[in-house]
């Protein structure tokens, strides 16, 4: 047993971390140490589950006695907020979802802090969003909750890639719905005055990946985000690191959503000062 966790027994409470894969995920390392600090009987657990198998694997999940909440990573998100009884704002705008609370009448409610803890963490380490020229790829579940919270915070012009040009489509018509004009499908990554560039892809989580997009058509000074967490230095931050540029890897966005998780599954009382 690790120091830093409680032992597991019959009156445990779970919760679940689902994704394909799940070998990359680090909420277990954030949150099992933070139910011990609590002194909290609860352990964080990954759950790896198909695309196809991820329907039954969370109506499994519903009927757990002793399970009180889910975090969905990649490749779920989508799946996950289309599976929900209740939406908050930023999962109903994004489309997708990254936790999952059982509601008392059955069902889930679902949220998506990816956004919120990818702003409070650029903020964090001195990179303020109101203004800046953003240069996102990816329209899929972290994207699209990312291209949300940016434009929440008041980013400048958002520019939106993605292969797929039906999602990326969809993404706009609802970012268009609160933030009209802000933000526009590209047919090719914008990367030239961009301030921010973000790679919201899960291109970096194998070796042999491709980079998401080349970070010498960046201009110096832009920031380059990558939401990767394993590896923690990815390919993209060291060749844009190599150029000069600054560089903001993907624990911030995690990290950063951890007082969030609590507010949302009532985890202990808040920390004392």
């Amino acid at each position: 047993m690790s120091p830093a966790t409680l032992p597991v027994s019959g009156s445990t409470r779970l919760y679940a971390v689902i994704g394909d894969p799940v070998a990359q995920v680090q909420a277990p390392s954030l949150l099992n140490p933070l139910f011990a600090r609590l002194a909290i009987d609860a352990v964080l657990v990954p759950v790896h589950a198909r695309p196809a198998d991820f329907a039954t694997v969370l109506h499994g999940l519903a009927a757990t006695g002793n399970l009180d909440g889910v975090l969905v990573t990649i490749p779920h998100k989508v799946a996950a907020c289309a599976l929900a009884t209740e939406h908050s704002p930023a999962a109903r705008i994004s489309g997708s979802a990254n936790v999952l609370r059982r509601l008392p009448g059955g069902g889930w409610l679902a949220d998506n802090f990816d956004g919120a803890g990818f702003v409070r963490g650029l903020t964090a380490v001195g990179h303020p969003v109101p203004g800046t020229r953003v240069a996102l790829m990816g329209a899929g579940g972290a994207g699209s909750a990312i291209a949300v919270a940016l434009l929440d915070a008041g980013c400048g012009p958002l520019s939106v890639y993605d292969p797929d040009q039906a999602k990326c489509a969809a993404l706009l018509a609802r970012l268009d719905e609160h933030w009209p004009g802000r933000a526009a499908a590209v047919a090719e990554p914008a990367l030239n005055d961009a301030d921010l560039a973000v790679n919201a892809t899960p291109l970096g989580l194998r070796p042999g990946d491709p980079l998401p997009f080349p970070p010498d058509a960046l201009p110096a000074g832009c920031v380059v985000a990558d939401i990767i967490m394993k590896p923690p230095r990815t390919r993209l931050l060291d060749a844009a690191g190599a150029l000069g540029l600054a560089t903001h890897p993907g624990i911030h966005m995690l990290a950063h959503q951890l007082d969030l998780y609590r507010s949302f599954f009532h985890i202990g009382p808040a920390d004392r000062t």
